[in-house]
């Protein structure tokens, strides 16, 4: 049965109270968890994913298993519904205790970063558009899905994109929006570069 998310207003804090409280007292399936943390857990979850390719140089393999999993949430936010996960882990049942701990932690954080981050240009995180933020997350996922982990910078322009973008969507913050599709463009134009040199390297030595 899909699971489709609901548009909120609500900051990414006031999720996660809600969320904290709605779980309190409860042994849930992994579905029902993510009927419950909806659309700005996921994004947060994203967020997550970005931070061990904030280097110029990432660890190899993990952009590929951290990439896939991007990927998921984004044509979930895409299609407006939980992403597509093997029915038996759906089924899995996790105990409330394991997850309000790690909300309440998330809570503390966000409240200290609300100082710095607002809602801005609302437009560009409601209704359509931010269908087309789905679109533009899936595809940083996928680019940082390319195992070129040992070329600088290959894995941290498209993990800035998605941090920017799941960040901005969280937020409701235009701004950051607009930096994510900075960052997603800077992307495809610096892979563009490699494959070009790749090109021509090829040609000089089979020449």
């Amino acid at each position: 049965m899909a699971i489709h998310f609901k548009d909120t207003e609500t900051s990414v804090v006031q999720t996660l109270q809600e969320t904290a409280e709605a779980l309190r007292g409860r042994t849930i399936t992994i579905r029902e968890l993510l009927e419950t943390i909806g659309e700005q857990g996921l994004l947060l979850f994203c967020s997550i994913l970005t931070l061990p390719f904030m280097f110029p140089i990432s660890i190899p393999g993990v952009s590929t298993v951290f990439g896939l999993i991007i990927t998921l949430i984004g044509v979930g936010v895409t299609l407006n519904r939980v992403p597509w996960l093997p029915e038996r882990l759906m089924k899995r049942t996790i105990k409330s205790e394991h997850i309000i701990p790690a909300l309440d932690k998330g809570v503390n954080l966000f409240e200290r970063l609300e100082n710095f981050v607002k809602p801005r240009l609302g437009g560009l995180s409601s209704g359509a558009f931010n269908r087309l933020n789905g679109m533009a997350l899936t595809l940083s996922a996928i680019l940082l899905l390319f195992p070129l982990s040992l070329i600088p910078f290959s894995n941290t322009i498209p993990a800035v994109a998605i941090l920017c973008l799941a960040f901005g969507m969280m937020q409701r913050d235009g701004y950051f929006i607009i930096l994510g599709y900075i960052a997603l463009v800077a992307t495809i134009i610096y892979f563009g570069v490699l494959a070009i040199a790749a090109l021509m390297a090829g040609q000089a030595f089979f020449s």
